[in-house]
């Protein structure tokens, strides 16, 4: 596997060694001596979630202010567009978004330290998000900020109006008070 870096401190997109042939394709989309290698830290990883979207569903940008989690994303169907924002307030990269094409068809990964704001849109007919947290889903501590922040600025790869639900259309603007503290 092979670590790429972003602009954004500790955000990495993972490339796995793909074996294919006429059968098919094989990859490694995990191992945790190589993640360990790779980040030059151990996490242990605690719960796996799976998120199946249709077309044009936007979800996000989801924290959590206590029990932050970081996340080890892939996509195993269809197309995302995936955004990070750094709302760790000591870091260099405070307030700065990053956003990446995730797809069946290009098995990348994306390491995401605890810390980032993260969110994304469905842009094929349907896609199933798999992703391992670091820490177990804390509903008494999920925040959301929403998705059109004008100071972020994330410039989403969309001409339509996304689809998203009651509680991520009361995301709230950056900075907001409840961000992560590191």
């Amino acid at each position: 596997m092979k670590a790429i870096p972003t602009k954004l401190s500790g955000v990495l997109v993972l490339e796995p060694k793909i074996y294919g042939d006429t059968r098919g394709f094989f990859f490694e989309s995990y191992n945790t001596a190589t993640l360990r290698d790779l980040l030059e830290r151990d996490y242990t990883f605690v719960q796996d979630n799976h998120s199946h979207s249709t077309k044009d569903v936007l979800r996000g940008l989801h924290y959590q202010i206590q029990h932050p989690q970081g996340k080890l994303v892939r996509v195993g169907r269809g197309h995302i567009f995936d955004v990070v924002v750094d709302i760790r307030k000591t870091s260099p990269t405070f307030g700065q978004w990053g956003g990446f094409h995730l797809s069946e068809d290009n098995h990348l990964e994306l390491w995401i330290p605890p810390g980032f704001a993260h969110g994304f849109v469905v842009l094929s007919n349907e896609a199933d998000l798999l992703y391992k947290t670091t820490d177990y889903y804390s509903p008494l501590h999920e925040r959301c900020i929403i998705w059109n922040d004008p100071t972020i600025g994330i410039d989403w790869p969309i001409d339509f109006s996304p689809i998203i639900s009651a509680k991520d259309a009361l995301g709230v603007p950056f900075p907001c008070a409840e961000v992560f503290v590191d």
